[in-house]
């Protein structure tokens, strides 16, 4: 299930940066969540410039938002490495001002998310057992 989404503003990146972001993001959520890499999503969605404000001004310095969707379930080591991780790898690539980061971690119940129609508690339920004996 591993979803990771990244707003920018349209311009502030080239497309080369875009691709090694989105490779490095992908590989890097998959070794932190001990996922197999074939179910990481990742994406990218630009805003147009005029579409984007921080503290209140349009047309500052990149300020990258991220978003990291988790089954419910995921201990709260492994989230905190994935907030610290993703931050780094935008900061490496995109050289955006640590500080201007910002990112949230949003955790789904396995009831709530579907894996080819099933909902993931029952598509993962091995998984999710084992995750909740560890933790």
């Amino acid at each position: 299930m591993p979803i990771l989404e990244v707003h920018l503003v349209e311009g502030d990146h080239t497309a080369a940066e875009h691709q090694r972001l989105l490779e490095r993001l992908s590989s890097r959520y998959a070794e932190v969540l001990a996922s197999p890499i074939e179910r990481v999503r990742a994406y990218l969605t630009l805003h147009a410039p005029e579409h984007w404000a921080v503290g209140g001004e349009t047309g500052g310095a990149p300020a990258p938002y991220f978003t990291a969707i988790v089954l419910e379930g995921r201990p709260v080591e492994q989230r905190h490495r994935l907030l610290a991780d993703v931050t780094d790898i935008v900061v490496d690539v995109l050289g955006a001002a640590r500080e201007r980061v910002r990112g949230r971690i949003i955790q789904v119940p396995p009831d709530d998310w579907a894996i080819g129609g099933v909902p993931a508690s029952g598509a993962r339920r091995d998984e999710i057992a084992a995750r909740a004996a560890a933790g």
